[in-house]
């Protein structure tokens, strides 16, 4: 059963809710509310009825008038619904929704927040860890970021020099898991972290973000945000030394907000929200650079289209540039030009609006020489088809405006109702789905060219000239499917482009052989440099499969690649081969003393590596796969 069906069928609020190994979300009774709820690394119980009937009610005669459309700015219940019952509690007893929420006692609080989430709180409640002391609660202002943006280079090419690292080949039979940390209540893992004044910076499911001591896993502060934190943590560099600096961390949430949080304290500066669509949200990490925040906007109106009453769709991908100071706007450019317009009715005669759609929900890569940044954009959510979907954008860095764009696959548009059992909101063109997912990166080759490179989920990599969005070549690496093909991110090291497939089971038909693995490019031709096929060592596990959707990450003549099967390889540069591995899924003992395990690798979370260490998240509860809660942390013997 493909994505659009599970949807369809209603099996995904189950996926989403992580459900365990046998695909069932454990029959555990729930555990009797505590003053606080509690936070667990355990899979979280199941929903008694009783409390699911009770939520309902308050829902609809509290929420629904807001929370289904009649309110543009409120997020839509399909956003809810992917948040953790312990972030819609916070957010109605302390949070953004705590006025709305005035005249509800405690236990419809609780009973609401649990209705939406659709699961019961968890019932194994653990400490994040123990509180920094001493000299590990310290921000060591010598320790500057040598990596200030997702893409560990401003051009997104993912590569960490050799002296950042700190690892080599000689490095690997020495490397043991050194700490671990559990994220509370979380079924998935999927910031990227960032590294600091020696502290880890990193967002989670929950909706909270920590910094932890880089050498203990110690907690410095933690900060909560109104939903999952998704995205990876920009950090503004300072100079060493300086006892004045106030660097700031720059990230993006569920709900659509944008934050500027103070790296050494946790103080909130200023929040924003990038876009009024009530299903705005950003999941690609906000670039920094020179003053300046841009951030990517994307959305999941994707999937309420599936209501025939539903009217899809109006929301159309951005990139907004702020302050980096303040949060204040200095422009937003779309990918659609003009709002979106009643274009007819449905078979259920719901108006239906277009054009809409092509979210990006990338990082940008920064063209310093050039003034411009790169995005790719997604498919189109409602007819008519658009020439800015799948494509490529150039925007220039001052101004927002739009110097080309390349479109790499024309004619996609595509929402959930279009495979299940209510199809009146499927556009005309059915599909196929295949967004670039992955950031769009700007390469410098040994023969002197630029090369703009983008990894599409159609499983092809196209590079283009930077100046005037012309096609070079296009190689067709993977067979492509509704989660890659390329998902979430490629990286280079000289000549040579890394390119991590997926080619996940989808339910689909294809033409072609799937060709899961990590694969070498040759960046002045187009050309193979190697392959590496993932063998299948899942033996029959449920929501394992090969492949790489996870982001990769160069070093210095190695590559590293998390794979959805949970196994975290380290690959030699030159040929492919694996140098070392760690099943991620295996049970640890996190900082918090409680039992915790990874599953499989996914999102835009890939390794980052400094200074002989490796820190990888796991967990990817979402969509059919493997879920998990760690952060782990490798090193040296």
């Amino acid at each position: 059963m493909n994505l659009r069906a599970l949807v369809a069928a209603g099996v995904l609020a189950c996926l989403l809710a992580a459900c365990g190994d046998s695909g069932k979300p454990e029959e555990k009774p729930a555990a009797s509310a505590p003053a606080d709820p509690p936070v667990s690394t355990a899979a979280p119980a199941a929903l008694p009825a009783a409390t699911a009937n009770a939520g309902k009610s308050v829902y609809q005669a509290v929420c629904a008038n807001c929370h289904e459309g009649q309110i543009p700015k409120a997020p839509h219940i399909s956003m809810l619904q992917i948040m953790s019952p312990e972030s819609i509690y916070r957010a109605v007893t302390e949070g953004v929704m705590q006025d709305e929420a005035s005249g509800l006692d405690d236990k419809q609080k609780r009973d609401v927040s649990q209705y939406l989430a659709g699961r019961a709180f968890g019932t194994a409640s653990v400490h994040v860890g123990p509180s920094c002391t001493g000299n590990a609660a310290a921000f060591d202002r010598t320790a500057t970021p040598s990596i200030t943006n997702w893409g560990l280079q401003r051009t997104n090419t993912r590569l960490i020099d050799a002296r950042t690292a700190g690892l080599s080949k000689d490095d690997l039979p020495r490397l043991k898991l050194l700490w671990a940390f559990a994220y509370p209540d979380a079924l998935r893992a999927r910031s990227q972290p960032t590294l600091a004044a020696g502290a880890v910076f990193v967002g989670s499911h929950d909706g909270t973000v920590f910094a932890l001591d880089q050498a203990t896993g110690c907690v410095r502060w933690t900060y909560h945000a109104s939903a999952e934190v998704r995205t990876g943590i920009a950090i503004s560099p300072w100079t060493a030394g300086d006892a004045e600096a106030r660097p700031v961390l720059y990230f993006g949430d569920l709900l659509g907000n944008v934050y500027g949080v103070e790296a050494f304290t946790g103080r909130e500066l200023w929040r924003v929200r990038a876009d009024t669509h009530p299903n705005a949200t950003i999941t690609g990490t906000p670039s920094l650079h020179d003053g300046r925040l841009y951030v990517p906007v994307s959305s999941l109106e994707v999937t309420p289209a599936l209501d025939p009453k539903f009217e899809c769709c109006k929301f159309r991908g951005s990139v907004v540039a702020y302050q980096a100071a303040s949060g204040e706007k200095i422009w937003q450019t779309y990918t659609i030009e003009a709002p979106a317009a009643i274009t007819g009715r449905n078979k259920s005669g719901t108006d239906m609006y277009g054009p809409s759609g092509a979210p990006i929900w990338n990082s940008p890569a920064i063209d310093e020489k050039r003034g411009q940044l790169y995005v790719g954009t997604g498919e189109n959510y409602s007819s008519p088809a658009t020439l800015t979907s799948d494509a490529i954008f150039a925007i220039d860095l001052e101004s927002g405006k739009v110097n080309w764009h390349y479109q790499a696959t024309s004619n996609d548009a595509w929402n959930t109702a279009c495979d299940s059992a209510t199809p009146d909101n499927c556009p005309k063109e059915g599909g196929p789905d295949f967004d670039f997912g992955a950031a769009t990166m700007l390469a410098s080759l040994s023969d002197g060219r630029d090369l703009v490179l983008g990894g599409q989920k159609s499983g092809m990599v196209t590079a283009l000239d930077p100046a005037t969005g012309k096609l070079v070549w296009n190689a067709k690496v993977g067979r492509g499917g509704i989660q890659g093909g390329i998902h979430f991110g490629m990286a280079a090291d000289g000549d040579t482009l890394y390119v991590p497939i997926s080619d996940g089971e989808d339910g689909r038909t294809y033409p072609e052989a799937r060709r899961p693995g990590l694969y070498a490019i040759d960046m002045k031709t187009g050309r193979y440099a190697w392959k590496w096929r993932a063998a299948d060592v899942c033996k029959g596990r449920q929501f394992c499969e090969p492949g790489i959707s996870a982001a990769v990450t160069a070093v210095t003549g190695l590559v590293l690649a998390g794979g959805m099967d949970g196994v975290l390889r380290i690959h030699d540069g030159a040929t492919g081969a694996v140098l070392w591995e760690n099943d991620t899924t295996a049970d640890v003992t996190a900082t918090s003393g409680a039992k915790a395990h990874g599953g499989s690798i996914g999102g835009a979370a890939g390794p980052v590596v400094q200074n002989g260490r490796i820190f990888v998240n796991s967990g990817y509860g979402i969509y059919g796969h493997m879920p998990g809660n760690v952060m782990l942390v490798f090193g040296k013997e």
